[in-house]
């Protein structure tokens, strides 16, 4: 292992505890909150919103798949394809601000429209992060991996720290699983982010937190994907629990 894996391994070990410590009380409380009133919530309309959100997420993995250049990392160190990653995060995160300040500057209809159109950049960001790093997406498990780093990145503790045993696991794991518990996947997408984007619909206001959560919401996936992959790629010792 060299200079710069070692470093990248400590900020693994870093970004692990981080991924698995106890959520502080207000989470807690948030997530119980969001639990009982998804209890509220009609089956039948539960069911409807995990099938619009599937078809959703699949048709943007299939559109993201197309236009993502492959083998874009052929011949890098692991230290040039995190600088390359950076550089795309950093492009993917102004166009997710520019639309969330565009959508929540519209007022309510633009303020959904949000939602599609956010996914769509996440979705689309993932598939350059496998691309960069070396995984050939056109492969049903890489796609799947996508869709476990995402779920990573937007899930409350409990779900969190199951999906990341998941990804830590990948070899053995994958086998396990046919598909994604889409009714789980959605969500728990949609209780991490349903606070931030009920105030991007409130008029005056919204641009400003539509530009925020956008920023923050790209970092977060940006720092989840890059450690998800980076720690496929260093082969070390697992971790004990």
């Amino acid at each position: 292992m060299n200079a710069y894996e070692q470093k990248v391994y400590e900020e693994l070990t870093r970004w692990r505890r981080e991924v698995l410590k106890k959520s502080g009380l207000f989470t807690q409380i948030s997530k119980k909150t969001q639990t009982k009133l998804n209890g509220m919530i009609p089956e039948r309309a539960h069911r409807i919103i995990t099938e619009s959100i599937k078809n959703m997420v699949k048709a943007t993995l299939v559109g993201s798949n197309i236009t993502t250049k492959k083998q874009q990392s052929a011949g890098l160190s692991l230290s040039e394809k995190d600088q390359l990653l950076k550089e795309k995060l950093t492009s993917y995160r102004k166009t997710a601000v520019v639309e969330g300040a565009g959508t929540g500057a519209g007022g309510f209809l633009l303020g959904l429209a949000d939602f599609p159109m956010l996914l769509s950049i996440k979705m689309k960001f993932l598939f350059e992060t496998a691309a960069i790093y070396g995984y050939d997406t056109r492969q049903y498990e890489e796609r799947l991996f996508i869709l476990h780093v995402f779920q990573l990145a937007f899930s409350s503790e409990a779900r969190r720290k199951e999906t990341f045993y998941i990804l830590e696991h990948w070899e053995s794991e994958k086998e396990k699983l046919a598909d994604m518990d889409w009714r789980v996947f959605q969500q728990e997408y949609r209780d991490y982010i349903d606070l931030i984007k009920m105030l991007q619909l409130v008029p005056g206001f919204g641009a400003i937190v539509g530009a925020y959560a956008n920023h923050n919401l790209l970092d977060t996936l940006g720092e989840t994907a890059m450690n998800a992959y980076r720690m496929r790629l260093l082969t070390t010792q697992p971790l004990d629990y």
